[in-house]
């Protein structure tokens, strides 16, 4: 329905344009917005006027207005005057009221599509049905992005997100809960579509940091071609989501396509992680390695396995630098500047990750 607060504005510019004092009522005959007071219209006399037949009828000094959308009666709108002038403001204000009803119809009718849409409680056959009912394109290429924030704020996220995706574009923003945001982006699909997505998930993450400044991370699927497709692009996002919290907590944008290993991992029986760390470590697996080494590791993975330049860019000396390898070769029996050890030594750090993680949100 539509909020009281754009009923009101309304109201407000027909009485500055006319100087006719209009009101709008509930069925059960409360005020929801009024440029006069109405304390005397009762509540008995907008139901009487709701059960007759008449669209519209003159009571005293008021002229009463049935709002119909699709056959039901949703307002009743109420001119101050009997007079022709009145009549006629009344059914300019009417015409208002109903083209407002139906707009804000369709778009609650928009969102509960799509977030039926995205978990998957639609047959196939409703999905274009409805799409067309909604005059919703089922053939654009679109990608679906998640936005979670990591902490509640006072600026509505959703408000923000809809100022940026308004109201009669083709893209569509939606609620998962409270601190997490769906946002469906419709692409042109003559340009580079990747890049439209990456940029798309880069200027989401600086508009909620600037404008409902909250720190947010952002996943997104695959590049879809068809309205059908786009529960698989939101489970996609889903699951970079996840797995961009267990493997890639440095970034601030995951997306399905770059998940990598992460994902293999993800995907794994919890059983068979614990045997392949005990392979690796034996009976004491590791819930953490110190900073230091971890640092090392990650600079020493990042130059490629070059033990001079990761010396160099650690400010260590490049004997210092093969003691710590050597002292962590002694403890898992991985000498990690031989490619197969790092590459299996890379995993089992992930696999720590991943096991960690399932014990904190699995119990």
């Amino acid at each position: 329905m539509i909020t009281n607060q754009v009923i009101q504005k309304s109201l407000d510019e027909l009485k500055e344009i006319t100087g006719v004092d209009l009101a709008v009522m509930e069925l059960n005959g409360t005020q929801a917005a009024s440029t006069f007071t109405t304390d005397e219209i009762s509540s008995v006399t907008i139901r009487s006027f709701i059960d007759s037949d008449a669209d519209d009828d003159v009571n005293g000094k008021y002229h009463f207005y049935r709002v119909v959308d699709d056959g039901v009666t949703n307002y009743v709108l109420i001119i101050k005057g009997n007079d022709e002038k009145s009549e006629m403001i009344g059914r300019v204000a009417l015409s208002e009221m109903t083209a407002l009803s139906s707009a804000y119809k369709e778009k609650f009718d928009k969102n509960a599509f799509f977030q039926n849409l995205i978990m998957d409680n639609m047959l196939v056959v409703d999905i274009y049905s409805r799409a067309k009912k909604l005059r919703i394109p089922t053939d654009s290429v679109r990608c679906v992005f998640i936005v979670e924030t990591e902490s509640n704020n006072e600026i509505s996220g959703i408000d923000v997100l809809r100022s940026v995706f308004p109201t009669g574009s083709d893209d569509y923003v939606t609620e998962a809960d409270e601190r997490t945001y769906v946002v469906i982006k419709s692409l042109d699909p003559i340009e580079d579509e990747d890049q439209q997505a990456k940029e798309t998930a880069e200027m989401l993450v600086d508009t909620m940091n600037t404008q409902a400044m909250v720190k947010v991370r952002v996943s997104y699927g695959k590049i879809i071609s068809e309205i059908k497709q786009v529960s698989a692009s939101y489970k996609e996002a889903k699951m970079a989501m996840e797995v961009g919290k267990i493997f890639y907590q440095e970034r601030a944008i995951v997306s399905y396509g770059t998940l990598g290993i992460g994902r293999l991992i993800y995907q794994l029986q919890p059983s068979l992680c614990e045997v392949f760390l005990h392979e690796i470590y034996g009976e004491d697996i590791p819930d953490h390695l110190d900073e230091e080494t971890l640092n090392t590791i990650n600079k020493f993975f990042e130059n490629n396995l070059n033990v001079s330049e990761t010396s160099r860019q650690l400010f260590v000396h490049r004997n210092t630098l093969v003691y710590r390898i050597e002292k962590l070769q002694k403890m898992t029996g991985l000498d990690i500047r031989i490619f197969d050890d790092a590459l299996t030594f890379k995993i089992a750090l992930m696999v720590v990750n991943y096991m960690k993680y399932i014990k904190s949100h699995r119990i």
